[in-house]
């Protein structure tokens, strides 16, 4: 385990933090590494009529639209659940009766804290709150077989939605 010796912010944004640590090797060296502090988000399957729902956005850093499930930041202090269920309405137009925890993962720990909270969502009713004043999304709808043939075929890039798809497939399948 690598001991941090020091921790300074260079730069606070809207939704992330940087920070360069300090860390002493075992060894006694000291090495930098910078860390983009995020404060976590989930990653939502809803499922309603055996299909699930996706959101299509633009993403000014991939420079293009991508195809992804329903997600967001934390709040401070939220409850992940709480996340999920707020997301929904925001991204879907729909309210889940039922929320089931499926597990969650790491963005990209090679440099980013944001954990990722994976999330099914079932027995939907129409109901929607607004939605981020600079998102533009278009809501569509797979079945689990085509969302499973399109991550395999590179149409979803993704990486939290092919996590999502992918996990979600495999508990499908030992039902």
């Amino acid at each position: 385990m690598l001991e941090r010796v020091k921790s300074e912010e260079i730069y606070q944004g809207y939704a992330i933090k940087v920070r360069k640590d300090t860390l002493r090797l075992p060894d006694g060296k000291e090495i930098t590494r910078d860390v983009v502090a995020h404060p976590g988000a989930v990653v939502v399957i809803a499922v309603e009529n055996d299909e699930l729902l996706f959101v299509r956005q633009y993403r000014h850093a991939a420079g293009e639209s991508l195809l992804e499930l329903v997600a967001g930041t934390r709040e401070p202090g939220e409850e992940p659940e709480v996340t999920a269920g707020r997301e929904i309405q925001e991204e879907a137009g729909f309210k889940a009766g039922k929320i089931t925890k499926l597990g969650e993962f790491f963005s990209a720990p090679g440099f980013c804290s944001e954990l990722l909270h994976l999330y099914l969502a079932e027995e939907l009713t129409p109901s929607r709150l607004p939605g981020d004043e600079d998102e533009e999304i278009e809501l569509e709808r797979y079945s689990l077989q085509e969302a499973v043939r399109m991550a395999l075929a590179g149409e979803i890039r993704d990486a939290k939605t092919l996590a999502g798809v992918l996990l979600y497939a495999q508990r499908a399948g030992e039902r």
